[in-house]
């Protein structure tokens, strides 16, 4: 398989609305807007991730042979490192970000899980 020459790690997420999601990774979360066609496709990056936002009208969103319909939401989820996990949950919540759960402690570290517009999860996580 080639090698990815942008150096972008890609991960797809389906979103129901792709302004909406667009607006907030790059409101809440700090990723920059890459490509916006809008309503069907975007594209944003944060570092080395570029998270690939399909809407429903995209080509991803496309029935499968079966008629199953790809959709957003699941439990897998990126994972963004941060520096102050109080602070970020702090500031997210006064902006109206919703969040799954609180702030739990584990072996390596806290983590906290929020919600996209769309259902998709986010991981913070503050290591230890």
């Amino acid at each position: 398989m080639p090698e990815n020459a942008s150096g972008f790690v890609s991960v797809r997420y389906m979103v129901d609305d792709v302004d909406k999601a667009v607006d907030f990774y790059a409101r809440h979360l700090g990723f920059t807007v890459r490509n916006d066609f809008a309503p069907a496709f975007a594209d944003v990056t944060r570092g080395a991730l570029r998270l690939l936002l399909s809407g429903p009208t995209s080509s991803a969103g496309r029935a499968m042979p079966d008629g199953a319909v790809p959709g957003p939401g699941g439990w897998n989820r990126i994972h963004l490192i941060v520096d102050d996990l109080a602070a970020e949950v702090d500031r997210l919540r006064a902006e109206g970000v919703d969040f799954r759960n609180d702030v739990i402690c584990g072996p390596g570290g806290q983590q906290v899980l929020l919600r996209d517009p769309s259902g998709n999860v986010v991981e913070l996580f503050q290591a230890r």
